[in-house]
C-alpha cells in the first residue's frame, strides 16, 4: 500500500523495489499534476484516487482499501533493500508474527544518514491489517498493533530517499511544522515563549551530540540545525495561533 502526491521523482523506484514479493501494489494517489499516475499505470498496479485530508487518513484509507490480508505500508520515498526483500520472502512462506517491524536508513543528498537520531528508525510496516492502524499526530503518522508483543524484527533495511537538497529539507519543515502546529492547537497543546527558545537549543545539542550527529560530518551538522530549525517554527507557530494569528 503507497501513497502518492505528485512523485514521479520516486514511485517507479518503490514499485521495483516491491513487485516481486506483492501479490496486490495498492497505489492511494490524491490528485497528482505531474506524471506519477502514468508512472503507475505503467505497472500492474491498483491506482485509487482519494482527496486528502491528513497522512494518518490517507494511510489508513489504503489499509483498509487492499485486498489481502497482510499488508506493507510503504511510502512513495522509500524502497527495499536487497537483505530485507529477501527477509519479507521469507515471511510469506512462514507468517509467525502479526506484524514486522525492521530499521529505516535515509539517504540525504546522496549521504546515507547513520547518526543525528535519524537511524536505526525502527518502523513498523508489515501487519496483519485487522490487528493495526495508523495513528500519531499529522504529519508524522506511526503504524501501530493492537498487541505490541505480536511483531517480530527483519533484518535489512527500508531505504528513506528524503531530501534530494537541502532547499527541500527546509521547504518540507515549514510545511510540516505547519501542519503540526495546527494540530497541535486542535489537541489543547499550548506553547510559550521559554519554549521557542529553549527546544530547538536542547534539539540542537540532543542530535548533534547525544545522538552523534557530528559523525555525519557536514550534512550532520546541517540535519541538526534543521531539526532545531523544526522546533523553534512549530513552537512559534503553534505560538501566534494562540495569539489568533495566521499562519
Amino acid at each position: 500500500a503507497i501513497i502518492t502526491y505528485n512523485e514521479e521523482r520516486n514511485i517507479a523506484r518503490c514499485i521495483d523495489s516491491v513487485k516481486s514479493i506483492a501479490d496486490e501494489i495498492l497505489v492511494v494517489d490524491s490528485f497528482s499534476n505531474d506524471q506519477t499516475e502514468s508512472i503507475c499505470l505503467s505497472y500492474n498496479v491498483r491506482f485509487i484516487k482519494n482527496p486528502f485530508v491528513g497522512h494518518i487518513e490517507q494511510k489508513n484509507f489504503a489499509l483498509d482499501h487492499t485486498l489481502h490480508d497482510y499488508v506493507l505500508s510503504i511510502d512513495a520515498d522509500e524502497a527495499l533493500s536487497i537483505e530485507l526483500l529477501e527477509e519479507i520472502k521469507k515471511v510469506k512462506e512462514d507468517i509467525k508474527f502479526d506484524g514486522y517491524r525492521f530499521n529505516r536508513l535515509t539517504n540525504y543528498n546522496g549521504h546515507w544518514v547513520r547518526y543525528c537520531g535519524w537511524y536505526p528508525d525502527t518502523k513498523l510496516r508489515l501487519v496483519k491489517k485487522s490487528m493495526a492502524r495508523w495513528k500519531g499526530t499529522n504529519p508524522h503518522d506511526i503504524l501501530e498493533m493492537e498487541n505490541k508483543n505480536l511483531t517480530g524484527f527483519l533484518k535489512g533495511d527500508l531505504l528513506h530517499y528524503s531530501y534530494a537538497s537541502i532547499a527541500s529539507h527546509v521547504n518540507q519543515t515549514d510545511k510540516f511544522t505547519t501542519i503540526a502546529a495546527r494540530a497541535a492547537f486542535a489537541q489543547g497543546k499550548r506553547s510559550s515563549l521559554a519554549k521557542i527558545f529553549t527546544r530547538p537549543f536542547l534539539k540542537f545539542f540532543r542530535d548533534y551530540f547525544f545522538k552523534r550527529g557530528f559523525l555525519d560530518g557536514r550534512y550532520g551538522f546541517i540535519i541538526c540545525s534543521i531539526n532545531a530549525l523544526s522546533a523553534m517554527l512549530k513552537y512559534s507557530k503553534l505560538y501566534d495561533l494562540q495569539k489568533g494569528k495566521n499562519i
